[in-house]
């Protein structure tokens, strides 16, 4: 296999198959996956061509050994979706291109699994969002440092290979706006090979306000446990205003389940803020009145706000955009909201009740099963690693499961990055096992305990001895 990684030609789809057979034979199943990512690696310039006829070639093979395709494993197709959504809400209300960055994936629109190509919707029957869209930041070069060098109008600072390096030029006169959506975790937020932490948002923040880099500036996150992006963390004194889909203790939830797509379109925070802003005048509207509307809409979770809240008086059009736009209301459709962290196997149990044939619901069971067995894997590991952290004491243990401590000083905050950094190293790769950021409470509560680094590091060493895995949705 590392032969074959090695050679700068994309394999022949006969030794795709053989190759993924072995892996089988080892019950490798990561390996596969792996291996899968790396032939898309290999296509470059003409993976939109390429991949695909290698997929469609080995996808019998895949069928019946059980195996996912990375696509399969994390399409993500709701949050993208926001993104452009939102991109079409600043620019339908008169913001320029040249003033809005964005930053996604962009592994959506053409993937294998969308059945309308360049076309992407937030919700049912709903309008292209995808046209016109710039691409600023995609693919690999959607990190947290790219996307705080952005904020702060770094543009020395960038590590692009691709995209405009567009930066946000703001000035002391000028109001900011940003839209966020993806996974989340206590004290984090994840990007697609990475994630970004309270502290060093905040930080950040600090430093656009000690730089005179915007008058007014506000933030709207869609995570899970969004609100553990700013509870504690961030003054009232910044002229900084923050709404969040969710507490710090609590789950974002993702809607629109569409049949034709298979997925689920959006995210129920984002689309009740977008569809608001779609319809409303904004001229007349406040940030304040469109939170109430959100929380109002959003019940699935507790929306919060963090910072001046003052600035709540203010329209909502000083921050998305000025210009009169012509009102678009939505087509009704329930939301069928679900937890977010259940998306993954509330679409493979959607797919196994509309599945016509025995073989699709075989293939489909047996995915289920493999992510539950990998949730459950990740749930062992964690008991584990919460007995050794504590020495077996059962209170103590207790405590750190179920508690919810927040982190108090610069000290505990080090500890939580160095803790989860090795943790992602060590244990769980997150972006490959996003099921693993759930568990991230309890490397919190061991900071915020008094917990040293290097006795959770330890604690990591003497649990964590397992070979990787890939698919803990």
């Amino acid at each position: 296999m590392n032969d074959l990684q090695g050679m700068d030609v994309v394999p022949e789809p006969k030794i795709v198959i053989a190759a993924l057979k072995a892996c089988r034979r080892l019950n490798d199943f990561a390996l596969a996956v792996r291996f899968l990512e790396a032939i898309k690696e290999k296509c470059g310039s003409k993976v939109k061509e390429i991949y695909p006829y290698i997929i469609n070639e080995v996808r019998p093979t895949l069928t019946e050994l059980g195996i996912s395709t990375p696509e399969e494993l994390g399409y993500d197709y709701r949050h993208q979706a926001d993104v452009c959504h939102s991109y079409h809400v600043l620019h339908n209300h008169g913001v320029p291109d040249e003033r809005i960055v964005v930053m996604m994936y962009d592994d959506i629109a053409y993937n294998s699994q969308n059945p309308t190509p360049g076309v992407i919707i937030n919700a049912p029957n709903g309008s292209d969002v995808y046209a016109g869209v710039p691409k600023d930041y995609t693919g690999d070069d959607v990190t947290p440092q790219n996307f705080l060098n952005v904020l702060k109008g770094r543009a020395d600072l960038i590590n692009a290979t691709k995209g405009s390096r567009k930066v946000i030029k703001s000035g002391p006169k000028d109001h900011v706006f940003v839209y966020f959506t993806d996974h989340g975790a206590p004290g984090l937020v994840a990007f697609p090979n990475d994630v970004l932490y309270a502290k060093d948002l905040n930080d950040a923040i600090h430093y656009l306000h000690r730089h005179k880099r915007y008058s007014k500036l506000v933030f709207y996150v869609e995570a899970c446990e969004s609100g553990s992006m700013f509870q504690d963390l961030l003054s009232s004194k910044l002229n900084v205003y923050a709404t969040t889909a969710a507490n710090s203790d609590e789950s974002s939830y993702a809607c629109y389940w569409d049949d034709y797509r298979q997925t689920y379109l959006g995210d129920l925070y984002s689309v009740n803020w977008m569809q608001d802003s779609d319809k409303e005048d904004l001229h007349k509207e406040t940030l304040e009145k469109q939170f109430r509307i959100v929380k109002r809409e959003t019940n699935t979770s507790h929306v919060c706000e963090f910072g001046d809240l003052h600035l709540g008086k203010m329209k909502v059009s000083d921050f998305q955009g000025r210009k009169p736009a012509k009102p678009i209301v939505a087509p009704k459709a329930p939301f069928d909201a679900v937890d977010s962290r259940e998306v993954a196997l509330a679409i493979l149990r959607k797919k196994l009740a509309a599945a016509r044939s025995p073989e699709q619901r075989q293939q489909i069971r047996r995915q289920i099963n493999d992510i539950e067995a990998k949730r459950s894997f990740v749930d062992r590991t964690v008991l584990k690693l919460a007995t050794e952290a504590t020495f077996g004491e059962n209170i103590a243990r207790r405590h750190v499961l179920k508690g919810s401590f927040p982190l108090r000083s610069d000290a505990d905050h080090r500890c939580y990055k160095a803790s989860v950094g090795y943790f992602r190293q060590r244990c769980f790769d997150l972006s490959r096992n996003p099921y693993a950021m759930s568990k991230l409470r309890l490397l919190m509560n061991l900071c915020a305990l008094g917990h040293s680094p290097a006795s959770i590091r330890h604690a990591m060493d003497a649990v964590c001895t397992h070979q990787p895995i890939v698919g803990a949705l």
